[in-house]
């Protein structure tokens, strides 16, 4: 039996087994392991919401510390990733022609008189997997950036650091560069177009910010609830079709989002067109991550996604949050990876 074929019958096992019905006498597997697992992440203090879904299935969603499981919350940096569907769904509708697209044909009016040579070849492309080239509006030049007048031409005044398509250097002004071309093309917000593009997949902005023009910040200060966040997820997982099979992003879209292009400084992780990449207990994977513990994370081989909301007021990346989480769902990981193995063996 070909690999392919192989996880597909486990995903279809899954799909059928690992729900609440998962003690019954045709599988046998005792899904309390993964309910404990589940209720231990009590111990993250900052955390509040987890949902877990195997195969389209959800099979786990909790608040902690009273939270509620549906309430939305700013989910900061990981709308990055929606921001990279929406580019990618813009592409689908025709409205972008494709990621080689130059900023400075798309943004004429936003770009310095004298552009250096470089900013000219600057791409979509570039901007999505954070190699701009320019020097980051994230981090400790992000307080300066939004206190300017005019966020977009802020970025492109910024000075070039390398070669686009060189070094990735993580900024939230490059995903407001792909905001203000969605809006100048569409007339409408990025986030107003997810909620268009990308409803039949479930996905729903609740809030966002705009910039003193009235771009919508790309890239953070957005509000989902962890369902919505939970179906950007499984969008990617079909390969960028809905459950009823409607294609929303490219075809291919989501394994060029997958692809290295470059690595994170702090981390060494692996980045896409909006994720990061690194293997999660043995299984290729891919994640979101907004500041404070805002997760999404993506493991096709065991068809399952992660969402996890914490405070987004707290720090995750310097204090060994961020890491602890990843250690958690390396767990979670191993659980599902066991309970379809059994499932596989009790069928013979």
């Amino acid at each position: 039996m070909g690999l392919q074929r192989r996880r597909n019958l486990l995903a279809l096992l899954v799909a059928v087994l690992l729900i609440p019905a998962i003690g019954a006498a045709d599988c046998r597997i005792d899904d309390s392991g993964l309910s404990a697992l589940a209720a231990s992440a009590d111990r993250f203090k900052t955390l509040r919401t987890l949902h877990v879904a195997v195969a389209g299935e959800p099979v786990v969603g909790r608040g902690f510390h009273g939270a509620s499981p549906q309430v939305a919350t700013n989910v900061k940096s990981a709308s990055k990733t929606l921001m990279a569907a929406v580019v990618g769904a813009a592409i689908q509708q025709g409205v972008i022609r494709g990621v080689d697209e130059r900023v400075a044909d798309a943004l004429p009016e936003a770009m310095p008189p004298q552009a250096p040579e470089p900013l000219r070849h600057l791409t979509l492309e570039h901007l999505l997997s954070m190699q701009a080239g320019l020097e980051r509006t994230s981090g400790e030049h992000y307080g300066a950036w939004v206190a300017s007048d005019h966020w977009v031409k802020a970025v492109l005044d910024q000075p070039m650091k390398g070669e686009p398509g060189g070094e990735m250097r993580y900024s939230t002004g490059n995903t407001h560069l792909l905001s203000a071309i969605l809006q100048r093309r569409t007339g409408a917000s990025a986030y107003a177009l997810a909620n268009r593009w990308l409803a039949p997949a479930g996905v729903q902005v609740t809030d966002w910010i705009t910039d003193p023009q009235g771009v919508a910040l790309g890239g953070n200060q957005v509000a989902m609830r962890p369902a919505a966040l939970l179906s950007l997820g499984e969008l990617y997982r079909r390969g960028g079709i809905t459950a009823d099979g409607e294609r929303l992003l490219p075809e291919g879209w989501v394994r060029a989002s997958w692809q290295v292009r470059g690595r994170s400084r702090w981390t060494n992780d692996g980045y896409g067109y909006g994720w990061f990449i690194r293997s999660f207990a043995g299984h290729p994977g891919y994640y979101g991550w907004g500041y404070g513990g805002q997760m999404l994370y993506v493991i096709p081989e065991l068809a399952m996604t992660v969402v996890i909301t914490s405070d987004p007021n707290k720090p995750s990346g310097r204090t060994g949050y961020r890491d602890a989480l990843h250690g958690f769902v390396n767990r979670l990981a191993d659980r599902v990876a066991a309970l379809q193995g059994a499932c596989v063996a009790s069928f013979g």
